[in-house]
């Protein structure tokens, strides 16, 4: 690549890093950029994939302050994150890529129906629990497993497939366990990040010599002042713009996967 190339995928990272802390969808501006600069398909995910775990690192330190409290349901999620991640690697290496571009449009919408409807959704929940703004709805043995089912299968959309899991997640648990949107993105930054780590090591185990690793680095090094720039601004939004900005990217991701 040239200069010019190798400086715009750096500021692609940084881009990614960004919206990864904030929404999710980060993969849909590097993944684009490397593609577009010569870079095969699957050498451009693999590539991306283990840049952006950098930014995955930085945002989530920079949204930890919300994750505290969230325990006693993430200890239950992580591992979910975890084996799906694990899963949806193995699901890379055996099926075709079609398989799951059929079905990531639908998911993506559905997501995005998902956080739109969510405080109506939550009002419902509310008023049928008779809970107050701010109190959180017990951990019950139902919403438990609901919850690790739907940790798990974005695990395995996201250990297959990255782009656009912070959305379904937050689509999901905003449904399974209402809480603040603040403190939900915390979660779905660490969970993500969890199934990017997987990820990374599985292609540089299996493909170390398909990675281009200087797009690695260059992707890496921007994502990490992305997180913490988003990170350090996305915390700021209020529950309406943060809800707008996920609507607004989610649309501009399924534009280009249909595209």
């Amino acid at each position: 690549m040239t200069p010019f190339e190798l400086c715009a995928v750096a500021v692609a990272g940084v881009g990614a890093g960004a919206i990864n802390a904030v929404v999710g969808s980060g993969t849909l501006i590097t993944f684009p950029t490397l593609v577009a600069f010569g870079v095969p398909p699957v050498s451009a995910t693999m590539s991306n994939a283990v840049g952006l775990v950098a930014g995955g690192v930085s945002g989530t330190w920079g949204y930890r302050r919300e994750l505290e409290g969230q325990w006693p349901q993430l200890r239950w999620q992580l591992p979910a994150s975890l084996f799906g991640a694990l899963l949806g690697c193995w699901l890379l290496l055996h099926l075709p890529e079609t398989v799951f571009e059929a079905i990531v449009p639908v998911l993506l919408v559905g997501a995005l129906i998902l956080v739109v409807a969510q405080p109506r959704i939550q009002r419902w929940v509310f008023a049928r629990t008779g809970l107050r703004r701010g109190e959180r709805l017990p951990l019950t043995t139902g919403r438990i497993a609901a919850m690790v089912a739907a940790t798990f299968a974005v695990g395995v959309y996201g250990g297959y497939f990255t782009a656009a899991q912070g959305i379904l997640l937050i689509g999901a648990l905003g449904v399974i366990v209402p809480d603040n949107l603040q403190r939900m993105n915390a979660a779905k930054n660490l969970l993500s990040l969890v199934v990017n780590i997987v990820a990374a090591l599985a292609y540089t185990i299996v493909a170390f010599d398909r990675i281009d690793w200087t797009a690695a680095a260059l992707i890496a090094a921007g994502s990490l002042l992305g997180g913490v720039l988003g990170a350090r601004y996305g915390r700021r939004l209020s529950p309406a713009a943060l809800r707008a900005t996920i609507v607004v990217v989610g649309l501009i991701g399924l534009w280009r996967l249909l595209a």
